[in-house]
């Protein structure tokens, strides 16, 4: 594993992108066969990239698991892995993936809009992550920040991005 960059992109319209740039040998990682678009639990015990979304100050969040296999999960926390529920249909997203010699870049688009209490318009908190299975079957934790511990993709230190101005990207 050479690296993993993510950006993200926040449209006026409330969509948010985001594309997860993977550099490595692929031959050394478990990536999952393209499927059809679907919701499937535990996306996150095999290779797959990480969206936490939540709104302003707030308790409540968003978790959301791209596979490259086109799947994904979505679950709505009332705090701190209080809930999980899975969430509605509505907020399916857009999954385009590209596989390159030495890359995979995975892009996912999600309906702000959609999340509830937040809006398109309000501020967010934003948690990047990846998990990344190797061929042995041994996974590994990347997150844009880790809280002490062990890795906790759901502690809200891990939470470091804030999203404030629709139509910006980090």
């Amino acid at each position: 594993m050479r690296g993993i960059v993510a950006r993200v992109r926040r449209s006026p319209a409330g969509v948010l992108t985001a594309t997860f740039s993977l550099d490595a040998d692929l031959g050394c990682l478990r990536i999952p066969a393209p499927r059809p678009p679907r919701s499937v639990h535990g996306l996150w015990q095999h290779t797959c990239f990480e969206l936490f979304v939540a709104g302003g100050d707030g308790e409540a969040y968003h978790e959301f698991n791209f596979s490259p296999s086109g799947e994904w999960a979505a679950h709505a926390f009332r705090r701190y892995r209080e809930g999980g529920l899975v969430a509605d249909e509505a907020l399916a997203p857009s999954i385009v993936v590209r596989i390159e010699t030495g890359s995979l870049e995975l892009e996912a688009t999600v309906p702000l809009d959609r999340l509830s209490p937040a809006h398109p318009g309000g501020s967010f908190r934003l948690g990047l992550a990846a998990v990344l299975e190797a061929a042995s079957g041994t996974l590994s934790y990347w997150a844009l920040r880790h809280p002490p511990g062990r890795p906790d993709f759901h502690h809200a230190d891990g939470f470091a991005l804030r999203l404030e101005t629709p139509g910006a990207a980090w």
